[in-house]
């Protein structure tokens, strides 16, 4: 059977207002990514060829993080989900296909089940629409789906309901799948007469059994539909989200310490036998390879960790950070666009930036790569097996070769040959009784004072 093309409309013009925020409410982020940008996510994996957003205030912040990635529409007035969605219609006048209709700020719909949803639409019943329903352990005021066998009999609006049909269980998601050329003509008959006096998307599924054709209805978790209007909703989300999360990493083959205090990113990669313990916060971009062992309190983001590498306690991986097999990165230490070699090791007390480390190297505690003059940024590169000793600064562009030690308190501006040896320091002097003259003289000045 041909795979019709699909198209996904994505409304986003609700104002926002509960989230309290200047930030668009679909680009606030939910997992370390904006909410819009998993829910495009999930539409790229489908295969969708068209996008469409439809966006009402703040339309310039989501077309900056769009992009060219879908098209823009605005509704405006705001009157119903049912005339956001003719917007599009524009936007789709040759499309020929399936039409996904996706809320911005129910990000979370996996592409399974976006699937699921066309393949029903397209069984051999050939349904009018198909209705994403969902059954909440708190059904609040969401619109009510009575059905038998998967087919719609009625849907109704909360605000319309009666109290019987707010008894029903099954509640509509907003989410539907619909052909389009069944959608536009749909819309078109689409009224407002109802309580708030606006165009309601479901009402087509009504108007299609009028005319003698069913709608369908399919079921997901009530977490794939999870709506967002707050930040406390927000929180909500991630907080399930990242309990789920947790329990798939430790069902692939990580050991969590203390699960509930360590923080995944959408994108976060984890080997097998890894073990992170507590308070361990993952940005987007990770990549860990099998048994690393990343310590309490580390904080990685945009890096790659080889395997049997060592993180932390209090660990800082920028972006841009590529810990080599078996090196050791300890206690606050931080490392931004750098590479440390296999087996390689700051353990204490060091930044590492813009820099590379060769394998074997040790880099002593206090060392810093003085990598930024306030205009650029310059490299430092040191060679395999060098040895940096504590509290030594390395002014970029500087190399230090294979084998070389730079001794303690150096602060070093010129490369430094293989296996050679760098002092670069103050030279001690000491005054016999110095000291003993001193503390006399100022205790005799205190007393006359």
């Amino acid at each position: 059977m041909t795979t019709p093309p699909i198209a996904a409309v994505i409304l986003a013009a609700g104002k926002g207002t509960r989230m309290k925020s200047d930030l668009h409410k679909v680009l606030h982020p939910l997992a370390g990514r904006p909410m819009l940008g998993h829910l495009l996510a999930s539409v790229d994996a489908l295969g969708a060829t068209a996008k469409v957003v439809v966006v009402g205030s703040g339309r310039e912040q989501v077309e900056r993080f769009v992009g060219g990635a879908a098209e823009i529409v605005v509704q405006e007035p705001q009157l119903g989900t049912g005339h956001a969605v003719q917007q599009a219609q524009g936007r789709l006048a040759s499309f020929a296909g399936d039409v996904l209709i996706l809320y911005g700020d129910v990000p979370l719909v996996p592409t399974e089940t976006m699937r699921r949803m066309l393949e029903r639409l397209n069984a051999p019943d050939r349904p009018a629409a198909v209705v994403l329903g969902f059954r909440p352990a708190d059904a609040l005021a969401y619109g009510r789906i009575e059905a038998e066998g998967g087919v719609i009999r009625k849907m109704v609006e909360f605000k319309d309901a009666s109290d019987e049909e707010r008894a029903i269980t099954l509640c509509n998601s907003g989410l539907m799948a619909v052909k389009a050329a069944d959608l536009w003509a749909l819309l078109a008959r689409v009224g407002n007469d109802n309580a708030a006096g606006e165009y309601y998307l479901p009402d087509i599924v009504m108007l299609a059994l009028a005319d003698g054709r069913r709608s369908a209805v399919i079921e997901a978790e009530a977490w794939e539909v999870a709506g967002i209007n707050s930040r406390g909703e927000l929180a909500e989300v991630e907080a399930d989200w990242q309990r789920r999360r947790r329990a798939q990493a430790m069902a692939e083959g990580a050991t969590l310490i203390a699960p509930e205090t360590v923080w995944f990113s959408h994108d976060t990669r984890l080997g097998r036998d890894v073990t992170i313990e507590p308070n361990v916060w993952f940005g987007p971009g990770t990549v860990i390879g099998d048994d690393v062992v990343i310590h309490g309190f580390s904080h990685i983001e945009g890096a790659t960790v080889a395997p049997h590498a060592e993180i932390g306690p209090y660990a800082r991986l920028r972006p841009g950070a590529e810990i080599g097999e078996k090196a050791k990165v300890g206690n606050f230490v931080e490392i931004k666009k750098a590479r440390l070699g296999r087996g390689a090791k700051a353990n204490h007390l060091t930044y590492l930036g813009d820099a590379s480390v060769g394998p074997g190297a040790n880099i002593g505690a206090g060392t810093i790569t003085c990598n930024y003059d306030g205009y650029l940024k310059y490299r430092t590169e040191i060679g395999e097996g060098a040895f940096i000793g504590s509290n030594s600064a390395l002014v970029a562009p500087v190399a230090i070769g294979d084998g070389a030690i730079v001794a303690a308190g150096s602060v070093v501006t010129r490369d430094v040959p293989a296996d050679a040896l760098a002092l670069a320091r103050g030279r001690q002097e000491e005054k016999p009784g110095w000291a003993a003259r001193f503390r006399a003289m100022m205790t005799a000045k205190k007393k006359a004072g």
